[in-house]
């Protein structure tokens, strides 16, 4: 019996195999937003639409994933539902590679938020305050919003100044 036919089997099915593993890292390419921009994403990320940003508008950010978190804020009066955005997906989503995220707001406000925030439990990147769309007028479009009922590290002076309101853009930094 000829053993070459089954080693180039099987080297062939192992060489096929890490091809699809490989390929699956790659992240997919990102839309192009058809609606008004909201958000560009700079710096450090490996995944771009517009140069060498990532822009997202309302629905690019909801393809992301949706979720809502219900808490109070000291900006605000009683608990609040505010729909968005893990900032953790976004940040897989364009592919970030940095320790930071500076994080800029219309009005010049700017803050740098670790990279070891962006955790399944941490902010969202809120497009929706009590069910409707926030306007820059209404601190949005986006609010980097932190879940500050449900533990008592999200409420101190270094994460409330971390609470972007009329977020625009966010550089990954090293």
């Amino acid at each position: 019996m000829n053993m070459a036919v089954p080693r180039l089997l099987c080297c062939g099915f192992f060489a096929f195999g890490a091809a699809q593993i490989a390929s699956a890292d790659i992240p997919a390419p990102l839309e192009v937003p058809t609606g008004e921009v909201i958000l560009e994403v700079c710096g450090n990320i490996t995944v771009h639409n517009q140069g060498d940003c990532a822009v997202f508008d309302v629905e690019t950010l909801k393809a992301i994933g949706h979720v809502h978190l219900e808490t109070s804020t000291i900006w605000t009066e009683g608990v609040q539902r505010f729909d968005g955005v893990r900032l953790k997906d976004l940040l897989q989503r364009v592919g970030a590679q940095g320790k930071s995220v500076w994080a800029s707001a219309a009005n010049d406000y700017g803050a740098d938020i670790p990279v070891t925030d962006a955790t399944e439990d941490g902010p969202i990147l809120a497009y929706m305050l009590n069910n409707e769309e926030m306007s820059l007028r209404d601190m949005g479009p986006l609010w980097v919003i932190y879940p500050y009922d449900h533990d008592s590290k999200f409420r101190s002076d270094l994460i409330y100044s971390r609470s972007v309101w009329q977020l625009v853009s966010m550089e990954v930094r090293e």
